[in-house]
């Protein structure tokens, strides 16, 4: 079962117009992973959000995202997972930041290959800093599996992030948050947001992730919406509210 994805229906008024500052640029990167979508601002960039897709889509998958939200002084990085077999699906080869065994809360996870995303989104964040970016202008999001990796990689990240966006998903590897949390983002905000509809990775998965990371303390901002394995226009507009927040 491959994850639903970003549905064309709710983003039919914005249009699905190629945006005319969208760009591939060479990022120094593994053989493994292709180029990321980079989207300049009109304006110099003040911020970034490296925006990770779900399974079996890839970084064209947010750009009507982009372009709801609106926000005219990010600098986006939509980057693509790598194509590899994924053994729920039965083995078949698709864009996959890790590989998915389950969907169950006691489901083996593959740790090596979420941990190798997180490497990856770690040098996406150094090439943002080479350019000038602070570490407290650079936010990470993600849906499903991209969402998974943003919060694996945000909360282990050395260095203080302005902030943390997962939608549809849950979090990976808890049993190693403890002795691998940072320090420097104890305090980051988290934007989670999850459908009570969703039938790939339920309301209850989410909200038990929810409750480890408020174990922990963390900053977490909780929204349920009537949908299912999507994004909403709502949800679009509460991510746009919560990127206005951020103290960056």
């Amino acid at each position: 079962m491959a994850e639903t994805t970003l549905q064309p229906t709710f983003i039919a008024a914005a249009g699905m117009a190629t945006l005319s500052n969208t760009k591939n640029r060479f990022m120094t990167t593994p053989d493994t992973y292709d180029n990321p979508i980079i989207i300049e601002p009109n304006s110099k960039a003040e911020k970034s959000v490296i925006w990770l897709h779900g399974l079996g889509a890839d970084g064209h998958d947010f750009l009507p995202v982009v372009e709801l939200l609106g926000c005219s002084s990010y600098r986006f990085i939509l980057p693509h997972a790598p194509v590899q077999p994924v053994t729920l699906n039965n083995g078949y080869e698709m864009r996959a930041w890790y590989d998915i065994y389950g969907l169950s809360t006691d489901s083996q996870q593959d740790a090596n290959g979420i941990q190798a995303s997180q490497r990856y989104i770690e040098q996406l964040i150094q090439d943002e800093l080479n350019k000038g970016m602070q570490s407290t202008q650079i936010v990470l999001a993600g849906f499903s599996q991209g969402g998974a990796i943003a919060l694996q990689t945000g909360l282990r990240y050395q260095k203080p992030l302005a902030g943390i966006i997962a939608l549809s998903t849950y979090l990976p590897l808890k049993s190693s948050l403890d002795t691998e949390q940072s320090a420097e983002n104890a305090n980051t905000p988290i934007f989670m947001a999850h459908g009570t509809y969703d039938e790939v990775i339920t309301l209850e998965t989410n909200i038990a992730s929810r409750d480890v990371l408020s174990k922990h303390q963390y900053n977490v901002q909780w929204h349920e919406y009537p949908m299912a394995h999507t994004v909403s226009l709502d949800v679009i507009g509460d991510i746009r509210q919560f990127l206005t927040t951020l103290n960056i």
